[in-house]
């Protein structure tokens, strides 16, 4: 694939949202998360808001779901051919006791740069 010589995002794009639910069974795959993509130098941070909502069950590592997300981010941008040059700011991320795991958060990352994608003009 060509990698894109305009950086993403070419723009602030805020409060983008990806709810990833997958049922097929149980448990079922689920996560919510907002970010905002922030134009930055190249390559790809992550970060999380002061303000952030984000809370996790017992036995869960926030930091864990973070990583997963920042993961499908880069894995999305790779598979598009895109030159990432963004800051990922979290703002939300809701996680279901059962249903939510790091692959669930990894394929919500990806969804938001689709998301993303689908928001520019």
């Amino acid at each position: 694939m060509t990698t894109s010589t305009e950086p993403f995002p070419s723009r602030p794009l805020r409060e983008v949202r990806a709810v990833y639910v997958w049922q097929v069974g149980c448990p079922s795959d689920f996560a919510d998360v907002t970010v905002d993509f922030e134009p930055w130098e190249p390559g790809l941070a992550f970060e999380t808001a002061p303000e952030a909502e984000a809370e996790a069950p017992d036995g869960w590592s926030l930091e864990e779901l973070y990583g997963a997300v920042a993961e499908g981010v880069r894995e999305e941008l790779a598979e598009l051919g895109l030159a990432p040059a963004v800051v990922v700011v979290l703002r939300r991320l809701r996680v279901h006791e059962v249903d939510s795991s790091e692959r669930s958060f990894r394929r919500a990352g990806r969804l938001l740069v689709r998301n993303a994608l689908a928001a520019r003009p």
